[in-house]
């Protein structure tokens, strides 16, 4: 499989200088007191808004724990929030995530599963491709006898441009392993998240 070659990234100073050009091109001067600091500001916020691309998910997940004395049962991480990027018009992603597996000899720490959440949300993303990226990171690195993830967001590009339609939430999944092949465990994992 061929992966796109990303051209080389732009210095701050040529970041913050976009940033001026477009407040420019939106009809205010970049210069004015208020806006001096701006393309700064903006610059610094997208290294947060972006820091999932310096994360690897999977590296994440590599720290496991086989002493569980045999518990197989389900592991449910509920209302993982999280902010995004539409990958279409560059405005927020808001929402909570939900994350399950079926542990085969192995768990994780929970907090490494809102992690993985966090390394894909800080992202220019779409909703589906990030549900799918967080189960398969989990299947992959676990290796568990299922995931599950539903995530429900609200999508800014759709509340508060175009059709304008605040309250609408998006809800995506993706299930694998028992989730997808075993009715009753689908069934008790939307119980746990409320979804039944």
């Amino acid at each position: 499989m061929n992966t796109p070659r990303i051209p080389p990234r732009p210095s701050r100073e040529e970041a913050e200088a976009a940033v001026a050009t477009l407040i420019r091109w939106a009809g205010d001067d970049p210069a004015r007191e208020g806006l001096g600091d701006t393309p700064a500001r903006v610059v610094r916020s997208y290294e947060e808004f972006f820091a999932g691309y310096h994360k690897d998910p999977e590296e994440i997940l590599r720290t496991t724990f086989e002493e569980t004395d045999g518990y197989d049962e389900m592991v449910v991480l509920k209302d993982i929030t999280f902010e995004s990027h539409c990958e279409h018009h560059m405005v927020p992603i808001i929402g909570k995530a939900y994350v399950a597996y079926l542990p085969n000899k192995r768990v994780v720490g929970i907090s490494k599963l809102a992690r993985v959440v966090e390394a894909y949300a800080k992202r220019l993303q779409i909703q589906e491709k990030m549900t799918a990226q967080i189960a398969n990171a989990i299947n992959d690195v676990l290796k568990p006898k299922g995931v599950a993830v539903v995530v429900e967001a609200e999508h800014q590009c759709m509340t508060t441009r175009g059709v304008e339609k605040p309250g609408v939430a998006m809800v995506t999944s993706t299930m694998l392993g028992a989730f997808r092949d075993d009715p009753s465990t689908r069934k008790e994992f939307l119980a746990f998240i409320g979804r039944t």
